[in-house]
């Protein structure tokens, strides 16, 4: 079982097409000139951005792309036919380094921006090309440029509003099963989700966001435990985190609140900005405790963190408290735009 959020894949734009060495030959005409045609360019390498593809579990199998050659050139001043370029579409959020150097190419946030990542070899000169007043029949010409190859690093920091983040089978994949019309795999083990499902939910009319189910987290994921940092790349764009907890767990030695704390010490490891992200609590699967002892552990998990901030009780089975969690978040990310809106004149 392999996550993937990251890929190496290998471009290789084509190589330009030669020139060609050629005299005319007609009847009636003595020593005709030269007329050997200039070589094709190759095809470039571009890489789109494509809203309809969500992670880059496609580049474990296709790890080479190779654009098209330019054709040589021909008599009769006939120049060869450039390469076709050659497009592959990754998922919008993709940053993408150069692996030999560690330059940062690129970042393709938005449908359809495009980026060229390697670029297609020259054409080469026919002997046209090298006619002068003192050589009249010149042999001399030019073999195309090779093109460009990268070995390129692919990485996916996923573009959603909100970010579900918490341990193994917190219930993740399941809420946002709840909520949106996204189908992630569920089932009671750990690391069950392996890729990142995005949900769109829907609130009202024209009122909506994108929910990000990243996978689970564990204690030392910043150091590349269990699955290591690539799960917390993704959570750095979302504007809103949604910290999950279970508040019945399966194990009796688990505890809720070393869980939740053990995550936020993993982000803070990570990244200061990602710890200072707009956070709030979720407490899952109440529908395995009675009222009264699910009010007792609610009120010692919240005085054993010393959490301040807004508190949710949900069951993701049953959908029990997900309406009013979805009704909250859209409330909060317009109160973040219009905050984003008004101070961006003094930016």
């Amino acid at each position: 079982m392999k996550f993937v959020d990251e890929a190496t894949i290998r471009v290789m734009a084509g190589n330009g097409g030669h020139g060609c060495l050629s005299f005319r030959r007609e009847k009636y005409v003595e020593r005709g000139g030269p007329d050997g045609g200039d070589g094709g360019n190759g095809g470039s390498v571009w890489l789109v951005a494509d809203a309809s593809i969500n992670t880059l579990v496609d580049f474990r199998h296709a790890r080479r792309f190779r654009a098209e050659s330019g054709q040589g050139g021909a008599g009769r001043n006939m120049t060869g036919r450039s390469g076709n370029d050659l497009e592959v579409r990754v998922p919008c959020g993709t940053t993408i380094h150069d692996v030999d150097t560690h330059e940062l190419i690129g970042d393709l946030t938005t449908d359809g921006e495009r980026l060229k990542v390697a670029d297609g070899g020259k054409g080469g000169l026919g002997n046209t090309r090298f006619k002068s007043s003192v050589n009249r029949a010149p042999r001399k010409t030019t073999q195309g440029t090779q093109g460009e190859g990268r070995h390129l690093a692919l990485e996916l920091k996923l573009l959603a509003d909100v970010g579900l983040v918490g341990m193994p089978n917190a219930g993740k994949s399941t809420l946002i099963r709840a909520m949106s019309a996204a189908r992630p795999k569920v089932a009671d083990y750990p690391f069950t989700t392996l890729h990142p499902n995005l949900g769109v939910v829907s609130v009202g009319p024209l009122q909506s966001f994108v929910m990000a189910d990243i996978p689970g987290l564990i204690e030392g994921a910043a150091d590349g435990a269990g699955l290591g940092i690539q799960f917390l790349k993704h959570v750095q764009r979302t504007r809103l985190l949604l910290h999950l907890v279970d508040i019945a767990p399966i194990d009796m030695d688990e505890d809720p609140a070393r869980s939740f704390r053990a995550i936020e010490t993993e982000m803070k490891k990570f990244s200061e900005d990602l710890a200072e992200k707009t956070r709030w609590l979720v407490i899952n699967k109440t529908d395995l405790l009675s009222e009264d002892d699910l009010t007792v552990a609610c009120d010692m998990l919240v005085e054993e963190i010393q959490w301040q901030g807004p508190v949710f009780l949900v069951s993701a089975e049953t959908g029990a408290g997900t309406e009013a969690l979805g009704q909250a978040v859209i409330r909060e990310l317009e109160l973040l735009d219009e905050e984003l809106a008004a101070g961006s004149p003094d930016q």
